[in-house]
């Protein structure tokens, strides 16, 4: 089962990558679930939000089991929380999208969020330091990107706001 916590906690291997795993799992999270909601149009959100919630919770378990292989309080090859940091603010697109309050094309939906994310991750601003220095356990790992993940989802949401407003007032 530790393997498997392991397999899980690198996304695949993508934590062993040996400069900028954390981006490197952020990107390709992007590219897997823009396959997966643009191309091959799958937007059904309560079973996209089921199963985040599935992967989120276990996450914690296989984090908390796996960080004791590793040397770091935070390991560096640990980037589930990447993932599910990156995929909060994707998930929020998809809902926009169902709202139609998308008024540009939606890949700028995407890079912004995959730009915004890795800011927040970097640069860690109140309440993402918080969890990254007073929570040095698979808890902080994960709610750090967590955090990060809800400022991009604000920013995105103030963007297709002012966006949607914006070509509201064209039409007329």
């Amino acid at each position: 089962m530790k393997k498997i916590n392991i397999l899980i906690s690198t996304f695949f291997g993508n934590g062993y990558i040996s400069r900028i795993p954390g981006t490197f799992t952020s990107l390709s999270t992007l590219i897997i679930l823009y396959i997966l909601f643009e191309i091959l149009q799958f937007k059904n959100l309560n079973y996209i939000l089921i199963l985040y919630s599935i992967i989120f919770f276990y996450s914690f378990y296989a984090v908390m089991d796996s960080e004791t292989e590793f040397e770091d309080k935070d390991p560096r090859q640990i980037v589930i929380d990447e993932v599910l940091g990156q995929a909060m603010p994707l998930i929020f697109i998809v809902y926009l999208s169902s709202k139609n309050l998308i008024n540009v094309p939606v890949e700028i939906y995407y890079f912004l969020s995959f730009i915004l994310f890795r800011f927040f991750d970097i640069v860690k601003p109140f309440p993402v330091s918080y969890f990254d220095k007073q929570h040095k356990n698979f808890f902080g790992i994960i709610m750090d990107d967590i955090m990060a993940g809800l400022y991009t989802i604000l920013i995105i949401y103030f963007i297709s706001f002012k966006i949607g407003r914006a070509s509201c007032r064209e039409r007329v």
